[in-house]
């Protein structure tokens, strides 16, 4: 699994006053909490780039005044104007201690209905999921190989080991709608070979 590392100092100062001022020097505050303390720091902002602007799931390693934590990002704050990191808040990984995390979706295969004509309706990118750290990982693959016209694959048909997923079974994760071009070939399809329409030829046959 991708891991970036991110190399920050211990923030003493607390406060407005002091954040501001941890910002105004390309500095971004951040926690890390989960393990045996809380940890407040700060580092370079864009040190939190590749994590904070991706949907890629991946792990940080923080290293504070020589110390070296594992996490996973729990939580950002940003600008609602300039959409600028401004606070962000990480959780330890500790061996034997289950942690919550979202795990993106990666949908493979080429579905059945989609090759028959329909539409792919994607409507979840991950799963809330509880598991211990070491079976975390970039993501979980849906397979949508089987997946008709007018079929779903839902939570619960999502089967992986170590993890106990937490939304709701029976939510869709994916579709295949009909489109309107399918929908008018099966019309057509159904009108040619309805007797009314299998009749007409030959009522006419015999008028001549």
């Amino acid at each position: 699994m991708k891991t970036v590392t991110i190399e920050g100092q211990l923030r003493t100062g607390t406060g407005k006053k002091a954040t501001r001022q941890i910002r105004s020097q390309g500095l971004v505050p951040g926690v890390i909490y989960g393990g045996e303390k809380e940890v407040n720091f700060q580092a370079p902002a864009l040190a939190f780039k590749p994590l904070v602007y991706t949907s890629e799931f991946q792990l940080a390693e923080i290293s504070v005044d020589g110390q070296t934590y594992r996490c996973i990002l729990k939580d950002v704050q940003l600008d609602k104007v300039s959409d600028r990191l401004n606070h962000a808040d990480f959780l330890q990984l500790v061996d034997n201690k289950k942690v919550i995390a979202n795990i993106p979706l990666k949908y493979t295969g080429s579905s059945a209905g989609v090759k028959a004509g329909g539409k792919l309706v994607t409507k979840m990118k991950a799963l809330k999921v509880k598991t211990l750290p070491q079976y975390l990982v970039e993501n979980i693959e849906v397979d949508l190989t089987d997946l008709e016209v007018n079929g779903n694959v839902r939570v619960e048909d999502v089967k992986v080991d170590n993890f106990e997923i937490l939304n709701s079974p029976r939510i869709p994760i994916a579709s295949v709608v009909m489109t309107r071009q399918l929908r008018q070939e099966e019309s057509a399809t159904a009108g040619s070979a309805s007797p009314a329409a299998q009749k007409a030829p030959a009522a006419a046959a015999a008028k001549k």
